[in-house]
């Protein structure tokens, strides 16, 4: 199927019983066992089924299968955010002593994860210089367990050379982590080029309306974590703490996210409600629709943005002369997300004037709501990073982050345009600011 149809038919069919179209909402903790040996056997891991309410649920199954479907993966996992599935899809990487690599432009709270949060497990994140390939490569030691990184960065517009990276990580016999939120499968499919996991938070462009919180991994399929045991003994060697289970004995190449499944989404519990799965499947059925006119209307922001002189810089990866241009082609075909950034004539003075002046477009830190949302990084999403780490990441004091809605374009650019006009309503336009690159 084309992702437009995965989207709102991938992994379900109608239920057996009663014949329902709509999938069912099974709102329930527990599963009943025929008997003490069946009980048994699902523990064991030696039958499929539902054990705990913690672990698993038909509604959030379905969700599962139709993410996995999306992304051209193998299987899927959900939980209860996209912090949570950034954290759990690491750490079942890596052990006390290793690293992972990362890209510098990334999401704040990511950010904070990596540089503060991980060092407390004794695991440590080396950050390239930028995001290319070379600066990439040059951080990977021999205790470097995965690669990361964002199709498109949140909040720079970068875009990452997926199919490079992937190489450079293959060749160190690692895995490439891509995190898709911003793009969504609509537009790329990171396994198409090489990466081995994906995560989402569906919180933002596939739940789609800014109501539930939810997070995904998703696995290619494709590491062989049995040619690897020395790095990842985690899939290879007995876990003590599940009776001696072997992971990729047990369930072959799903063997990272079984492990997962068993090791942190049941142990740690961030398992995602049932009318939360639900909920996210009615947005993933309008996603493609939605996408292509968060599409249209960013670039017709941005052309408004760019041409306008109380407007200093605009951060778009879909004009002909960004740095990102012929990476948009390739991995998006041309067709760039709604997520950019701005900066505001006058800098930081003028630029929080503009952001209080705003109507229509609501201050917010999500993105990806049918809604047209603007943030302020800098004292928001990014404030916990350092002025230098705000900098790598592509943010600067004045950087005005849009994610352009689905509204009537003329409403939204209406917005944009008296928002500039109240920033300089005392004050007189100096057009010789020079624009940043």
């Amino acid at each position: 199927m084309f992702p437009e149809t995965a989207a709102i038919h991938a992994g379900y069919e109608a239920d057996p019983f009663t014949r329902a179209v709509a999938v069912p909402i099974y709102q329930t903790v527990s599963y009943g066992f025929d008997s003490a040996e069946h009980a048994s056997a699902l523990f064991n891991l030696e039958v499929e089924g539902h054990r705990y309410g913690r672990i698993s649920n038909p509604t959030t199954s379905v969700l599962e299968r139709r993410i996995a479907v999306l992304e051209g993966g193998r299987e899927a996992v959900c939980v209860s955010s996209g912090q949570a599935a950034m954290y759990f899809a690491v750490m079942n990487l890596v052990e006390p002593g290793r690293n992972i690599v990362s890209v510098p432009q990334l999401y704040g709270t990511t950010h904070t994860l990596f540089s503060h949060m991980l060092p407390n497990s004794g695991v440590t994140t080396r950050f390239a210089e930028n995001g290319s390939p070379e600066a990439v490569s040059a951080q990977i030691n021999a205790d470097t367990r995965a690669i990361y990184c964002e199709t498109v960065g949140n909040p720079a517009g970068n875009i990452t050379d997926i199919g490079a990276i992937a190489e450079i990580a293959h060749s160190h016999h690692i895995p490439l982590v891509v995190d898709n939120t911003v793009a969504t499968p609509i537009l790329c499919r990171p396994i198409e080029y090489g990466a081995d996991i994906v995560v989402h938070s569906l919180t933002k462009f596939l739940g789609g309306h800014g109501t539930i919180l939810g997070g995904a991994v998703v696995d290619a399929g494709n590491f062989a974590w049995e040619d690897e045991a020395e790095r990842f003994p985690m899939f290879n060697l007995p876990d003590p703490s599940y009776h001696g289970l072997i992971y990729h004995q047990h369930f072959g190449r799903g063997a990272y996210l079984g492990r997962l499944r068993s090791v942190y989404l049941r142990t740690i519990g961030a398992t995602l409600a049932p009318l939360s799965a639900f909920l996210l499947l009615q947005g993933i059925e309008t996603v493609a629709v939605r996408v292509d006119r968060h599409v249209e209307n960013a670039g017709q922001v941005a052309r408004f943005l760019r041409d306008d002189p109380r407007v200093a810089w605009v951060n778009y990866a879909g004009f002909g002369d960004s740095p990102y241009f012929p990476l948009a082609q390739r991995y998006l075909g041309g067709r760039v997300p709604s997520l950019l950034t701005f900066g505001v004539a006058g800098g930081y003075e003028a630029g929080v004037r503009f952001y209080d002046a705003l109507k229509l477009i609501r201050r917010v830190v999500n993105l990806g709501d049918s809604k047209s949302l603007a943030c302020h990084p800098a004292s928001t999403t990014h404030r916990q990073m350092s002025t230098q780490e705000q900098l790598s990441a592509g943010i600067m004091p004045e950087t005005i982050r849009l994610s352009i809605g689905i509204e009537h374009i003329d409403d939204i650019i209406e917005d944009l345009d008296q928002a500039l006009t109240a920033a300089f309503s005392s004050t007189t336009l100096d057009t010789s600011v020079e624009a940043v690159p």
